[in-house]
């Protein structure tokens, strides 16, 4: 298997356009990394580069230990699994898998044991007889994956490969990935625009945004500890609430909201990270399961305050809670469903001081 090391990567089109800016990261052999981002932030591109079908404006990338900048895709060792299927739909489910190792001239016993391994694997066994016509989603992207599997690559590439399929089954499939790649010991790389995709699969993620790497870590320590604004509000649904305000001095250190009533007392060690920054204007992050409808059995300093609800959204084992705190932006709880608020008044909502996440009001990064 292999290493894949990104070295001041850059892709610039037509001179002038950048789409990747300087991405340096180290993919370590048979790791798990998925690149994550909204739409045009450069992940794709990247996946591509390294694949050889984009040309890299700077940098190298190495695979093995070896630079593959100047190397054609089919000699990179690489397999690649691509957004829609493309199954060829005269063939069989069989002859897709078998496609390319015949074009790589394998014999006929190599082909034959690979293809039914890799059949087996993905429990496609059953339907090799079959076109692609005859299948359904789940069962064609499979196949799909059989195809790269059959090639036994040095290294996958995975590039949104669950997006043309419903809710349930991309579930499923985020499971079966995640299960071939403990029995391949494949070093893997996959892109998504979905974060859910991304904390529950990557050993690592690498998070992008306008084509520069934000931050790459653990899916949890990405949660937990994100290096700036941008990170903390693109991890985790619903996303984390900001509030603009000051840190004040009087006393204790306090945090006050911009333009409502809305304060903080700041614990320690909040208080003493942010100090230094009393009397200016910092954005306070506090995630919706860390904000509580009634005193929760266990948890960290609690501050009270008051909010008015706007709008309960029960979502089975828990609810949303939209609610605003007198300037009119709207935040949201996530809160057991013993004691939902009620709609249209003003209610006391508990706020885990321990939890809270600083942000620095200009650069957006994490005090």
């Amino acid at each position: 298997m292999a290493e894949v090391l990104l070295n001041g990567v850059s892709k610039v089109y037509d001179g002038k356009v950048t789409a990747v800016r300087e991405v340096n990261v180290s993919i370590n052999d048979k790791e798990f990394v998925v690149l994550v981002g909204p739409s045009g932030c450069g992940k794709s591109t990247v996946l591509r580069m390294i694949a050889g079908l984009e040309e890299i404006s700077a940098g190298t990338i190495s695979i093995d230990g070896r630079v593959v900048n100047d190397v054609a895709p089919k000699d990179r060792d690489i397999a690649m699994v691509f957004q829609n299927y493309a199954l060829y739909p005269h063939m069989t489910v069989y002859e897709n898998l078998a496609f390319g190792l015949k074009l790589r001239k394998h014999p006929k016993s190599d082909i034959e044991r690979r293809v039914r391994e890799a059949a087996k694997i993905l429990g496609i066994d059953t339907y090799l007889e079959r076109k692609p016509k005859a299948l359904s989603g789940g069962q064609r992207q499979r196949v799909a994956l059989g195809r790269a599997i059959v090639r036994q690559p040095k290294v996958f590439l995975f590039d949104e490969p669950l997006s043309n399929l419903d809710a349930n089954l991309r579930v499923q499939m985020r499971t079966e990935i995640s299960r071939l790649h403990r029995r391949l010991q494949t070093t893997m790389i996959y892109v998504t625009h979905d974060q859910i995709e991304a904390m529950s699969m990557g050993d690592r993620i690498v998070v992008m945004r306008d084509g520069v790497v934000q931050q790459v870590d653990t899916p949890l320590n990405i949660y937990h500890q994100p290096s700036n604004r941008f990170v903390a509000g693109f991890i985790g649904s619903p996303t984390m609430n900001f509030i603009d305000g000051t840190v004040q001095a009087n006393g204790t250190l306090t945090f006050l909201e911009k333009g409502s009533p809305f304060s903080v007392e700041l614990p320690q060690p909040q208080a003493a990270r942010v100090k230094h920054l009393s009397g200016k204007s910092v954005t306070l992050g506090i995630r919706p399961e860390h904000i509580y409808a009634s005193v929760p059995p266990e948890g960290g300093p609690m501050a009270s305050f008051s909010a008015h609800i706007e709008v309960v959204e029960p979502v089975g084992n828990e609810i949303f809670v939209y609610f605003t705190t007198g300037t009119g932006f709207q935040y949201v709880a996530r809160v057991a469903t013993d004691r939902p608020p009620e709609v249209g008044v003003a209610s006391q909502l508990l706020i885990d001081t321990g939890k809270i996440h600083f942000f620095d009001s200009q650069t957006e990064e994490s005090l």
